[in-house]
């Protein structure tokens, strides 16, 4: 005599509910994986190939060949020490002068609201635009720097600050730090925000300054989105060329070219996709090894404090 056993309505409500929550998210997945990882994984490929726009005839595969010639170029290392320039000092001044608009604007004040909206309306604007409107700026002739400077007497002749490759570069990392301000007063502002008031009213009865509370409660307190938001900044300001290319674009003679900006020169100018996505994958494990190291220090760091 066989029996025949029939399913559990239990299991058979998880497997109809797992059947539904895949189908729901098969779209999303296929969209990642053809937007973004198809392109990571055709990038590895390419960067072994010999693929350019001049010969699609032979894409025979030349091994770290793609690497060797990036790496021989002066220019590829020119542009790795400017990306170093470039992310480290955009970097700080958008942190440092992102964490006092959030002091400020965590205090109430008439106005609060539309100055929160003004600082704010820069990253609603396209990042290339900025570069444009930077560059105007920063015109020899009719620059309003220079106007500026001309006016109160600092200089006797217009400077042509974009013709210069440390002046070019330092009005793109002035014109970057304007832009990402805004972010981080934004992420550090909703963070402050979180804090306990309990936690001031302890300092204040501890006697501590404002100062004092400020780095020994708050900034703890609000560390891991500090942590998140500088680990967030580092890549999208690495992988940021719209301000450059729109001010400079990698001029003069490619003095101000930092690893994305060479990348896309690689693609546009030399038509060579295979060194271009070298260089991408090259961009790649830099950015994973930071993240790393700057993940494992941040836990160090954090252990030390128990």
């Amino acid at each position: 005599m066989t029996t025949e056993t029939t399913p559990r309505p239990s299991f058979v409500l998880r497997r109809n509910r797992g059947l539904f929550i895949t189908a729901c998210l098969a779209p999303a997945l296929l969209l990642v994986g053809l937007f973004t990882y198809y392109p990571m994984i055709r990038g590895g490929v390419i960067s072994f190939q010999n693929y350019t726009l001049f010969d699609l005839s032979s894409t025979d595969f030349i091994g770290w060949g793609n690497f060797e010639k990036v790496l021989a170029e002066p220019g590829f290392w020119t542009a790795l020490a400017n990306t170093g320039i470039w992310v480290l000092f955009s970097l700080t001044g958008q942190f440092v002068l992102g964490f006092a608009l959030a002091l400020l604007l965590q205090k109430a004040f008439r106005g609060r609201g539309l100055y929160q909206a003004l600082v704010f309306f820069p990253w609603a604007m396209s990042g290339f635009l900025i570069g444009l409107v930077w560059r105007w700026m920063f015109n020899a002739e009719f620059g309003v720097v220079n106007d500026l400077l001309l006016r109160l007497g600092v200089v006797d002749a217009p400077i042509a600050f974009l013709a210069s490759p440390e002046w070019a570069q330092t009005g793109q990392i002035i014109a970057n730090i304007w832009y990402g301000v805004t972010f981080f007063s934004i992420m550090i502002l909703a963070a402050l925000q979180s804090v306990p008031q309990e936690l001031y009213e302890a300092a204040r009865l501890d006697g501590a300054s404002y100062t004092q509370a400020l780095l020994r409660v708050v900034i703890p307190f609000i560390r891991p989105t500090l942590v998140l938001v500088v680990l967030l900044r580092v890549i999208w300001i690495l992988n940021f060329p719209d301000i450059i290319y729109a001010m400079t674009d990698g001029g003069p003679a490619g003095k101000t070219h930092i690893i994305t900006t060479y990348m896309i020169n690689k693609i546009i100018g030399a038509q060579d996709y295979g060194q271009a996505s070298a260089v991408g994958l090259i961009v790649l494990v830099l950015l994973f090894a930071f993240t790393v190291f700057y993940l494992a220090a941040t836990r160090l760091e954090k252990s030390r404090d128990f």
